[in-house]
């Protein structure tokens, strides 16, 4: 596991007891974070209160991820300081410092209200809004995922999720979860409440069954990122599976911060080892206040070694390709588990949110 959080807490609850895979100690610098893009084409919209949308027009009809561009000249005779957005009336914008804004926005099927806000020099703020109806992008599952395969759905709303503080992480971390009716696509979302310091990571998993024999996945889920991402180093998605001859075949994935890449993860004389992939990734360039849609396509063979054949964040995806031996003897009882963890960066506190999470098994 990597001194400053890119860690696999590869964990089971199996009879009363939890069980955690060695670590690796590689290093990566950390990213710098997100990067302001150039300022927006002429306004092609009337403002209003000073702010101007640029695009999308009010009630355009797009694909997410959508590009969005405002500019704001002054507010109430006050210099514009900053400049952010938010969707669908939340109270927690990306902001930028500045007078204008071009960002790619994430946002699930259907209508939503894209809110712009401005600041002036003396606290005053101007605001504008459009409506834009976002089409239901075409998803890799219709092809990928055969119509016998077993699929659990909701595995956020299960009952039975836990924490604990990832001891292959350096410093500490807490978390509490909650079911939540908003921010929500469907049901209730998962909301995940972090607290950490010295670049801790806190581990929240799941069984949602057992099968020994499946060996193609497809994990499916909804991850909301608030503006307290900035504070994320990692975040990672694994799943474990106890197959026929008893041993542990570990599926870990994860966005990698401080690389800035999609990683995976391989059995290295006996303990789990996170390996770079070509694709990029970094979580704190996510769309904040937002939902992302995140798919991954793996599968094993007899041996026990896995091929992490590609993801997809929001429709778009990167191809991974690789493979490479993953299977622990850990003397686990059989089950099925999933791991979302969030890793923090220094010290601070985050919140996230996941919807709709289904894994798919044939």
């Amino acid at each position: 596991m990597e001194s400053k959080g890119i860690s696999l807490a590869v964990c089971l609850l199996a009879s009363a007891a939890l069980y955690t895979t060695g670590c690796d100690t590689s290093s990566s610098k950390p990213d710098s974070g997100a990067v302001n893009t150039p300022a927006p084409s002429a306004p092609s919209q009337p403002s209003s209160g000073g702010v101007t949308i640029a695009s999308p027009s009010n009630g355009a009809s797009v694909s997410s991820p959508f590009e969005l561009s405002a500019s704001a000249s002054a507010c109430s005779g006050q210099t514009v300081t900053s400049i952010g957005y938010a969707l669908d009336g939340s109270t927690s914008p990306t902001i930028s410092s500045g007078t204008s804004l071009s960002a790619q926005v994430t946002a699930a099927a259907g209508t939503h209200t894209v809110n712009v806000t401005a600041w002036g020099n003396g606290g005053a703020t101007c605001a504008a809004s459009v409506s834009v109806d976002v089409a239901d992008a075409a998803s890799p599952v219709n092809s990928l995922i055969p119509s016998d395969a077993i699929s659990v759905k909701a595995i956020e709303s299960l009952s039975n999720w836990e924490e604990q503080h990832d001891p292959g992480t350096s410093g500490t971390s807490s978390g509490a979860m909650s079911l939540v009716s908003s921010p929500a696509l469907s049901g209730d979302a998962r909301e995940f409440d972090t607290g950490f310091s010295g670049s801790g990571g806190e581990l929240y998993h799941v069984s949602f069954g057992s099968d020994e024999s499946s060996s193609n996945f497809f994990y499916d889920g909804w991850v909301y990122l608030t503006g307290s991402a900035s504070t994320i180093a990692n975040l990672e998605m694994d799943m474990n599976q106890v197959v026929s001859n008893g041993d542990t075949v570990i599926y870990g994935f994860q966005c990698d911060g401080y690389s800035g890449t999609w990683d995976y993860t391989e059995n290295e004389s006996g303990s789990t080892h996170w390996v770079h992939s070509n694709a990029a990734c970094d979580v704190r360039k996510w769309t904040q206040n937002a939902w992302h849609h995140v798919q991954i396509s793996y599968s094993r063979d007899d041996s026990g070694n896995v091929t992490y054949s590609s993801v997809w964040l929001d429709g778009v995806e990167a191809q991974i390709n690789a493979t490479v031996p993953s299977e622990f003897a850990l003397g686990w009882s059989s089950v099925l588990l999933t791991n979302f963890q969030i890793d923090g960066l220094s010290s601070g506190t985050n919140t996230v949110y996941l919807n709709e999470l289904t894994i798919s098994r044939w």
